[in-house]
């Protein structure tokens, strides 16, 4: 009888044991939470349907609106336009920024998990270029990049059909010839991470026929009033002079009045190799008239004669030669 009422306790300490083990178990199982190292370990881009390596893209569109004048001093300007975002799965990040700059205002018009829309108006600077100023072309950037997810998480890529300019965008003095978008890499390589960028640029030009007016046209109307006075005998080489003379001045004045249009820069633009061609001719007649001049009081004519020849033969075949030469090879 005590071995029975011994083996029966026995028996019932077994039972609560395992109920105490096995009841956490059964817990978790109804409630569907994971045992550990299972889902419940798995990372956020996992939980979203990305894993390293498998970057998410996010489809980026930019319409402008307006554009603000462009200050060729510090390449400055504003722009107004729309940004839209499109991702085909998971909620998209809102830590989008400006590289080239900073917006001044952001509305947001529509607000979805996989979807935002934006009208923004930004501050931007962008790279100039005036060594064919001033017939120079220009490219102003819109670059956007994330500042949190580098590009093993999110990508950027341009929508085509969300992207172009309104049609009454007006840019003064300037001529914009069209626009194209891009995405790309940035790479910083003190801190080992790459993020990806999209970009956004407008292609303008200045109108070549204002540019040709007002910057060359005056020149070219001196050069014609110094050229004329070669029909003049030699023993009137003083006329000549003083009309080489008083051109090599105004052309000095009118370079220096071009110049101060853009901030200094460390290469020759086209408005400066054209001032140089000009100062190379004039130079080169007024030394030749000064030889003709000496010549000519010490009643040597027939020297006189031949560098009078020379001084002719420059103005009126080489200076249409060195002209041509620039606007077609310069």
């Amino acid at each position: 009888m005590g071995y029975v009422e011994a083996s029966a306790a026995m028996r019932t300490r077994f039972v609560i044991l395992a109920a105490f083990i096995i009841s956490p178990v059964l817990a978790g199982m109804e409630s569907g939470s994971p045992p550990a190292g299972g889902e419940g370990g798995r990372t956020a881009e996992a939980k979203e349907g990305r894993t390293p390596g498998n970057p998410r893209p996010i489809k980026v569109g930019v319409y402008i609106l307006n554009m603000g004048k462009l200050d060729v001093t510090s390449g400055s300007f504003s722009v107004d336009f729309y940004l839209s975002l499109k991702s085909e799965g998971g909620e998209i990040p809102e830590t989008f920024e400006f590289l080239n700059g900073r917006a001044a205002s952001i509305e947001k018009l529509l607000d979805r998990p996989s979807e935002k829309f934006y009208r923004v108006l930004a501050n931007l600077t962008t790279p100039i270029d005036f060594q064919r100023f001033p017939f120079d072309a220009q490219q102003l950037q819109i670059v956007i990049e994330d500042k949190q997810n580098t590009i093993g998480e999110v990508v950027y890529v341009p929508d085509g059909t969300e992207s172009g300019m309104d049609p009454g965008v007006f840019f003064p003095g300037w001529k914009i010839t069209g626009w194209t978008s891009h995405s790309g890499r940035h790479d910083y390589p003190p801190y080992g991470e790459t993020f990806s960028k999209y970009v956004f640029t407008v292609n303008i030009e200045r109108i070549k026929l204002n540019s040709f007016i007002k910057t060359f046209l005056p020149v070219l109307f001196m050069m014609l009033i110094v050229a004329s006075s070669f029909i003049l005998n030699p023993d009137q080489s003083n006329t000549r002079l003083a009309t080489i003379s008083s051109s090599l001045v105004a052309s000095a004045m009118f370079h220096i009045s071009i110049s101060n249009q853009i901030p200094p820069v460390a290469y020759l633009t086209f408005a400066d190799k054209f001032m140089l061609t000009t100062y190379f001719i004039l130079l080169s007649s007024f030394f030749l008239n000064i030889a003709i001049f000496v010549l000519q009081s010490r009643e040597k004519k027939e020297p006189a004669a031949r560098f009078h020849r020379i001084s002719k033969a420059i103005v009126f075949v080489g200076m249409p030669l060195g002209y041509a030469a620039l606007f077609l090879l310069g």
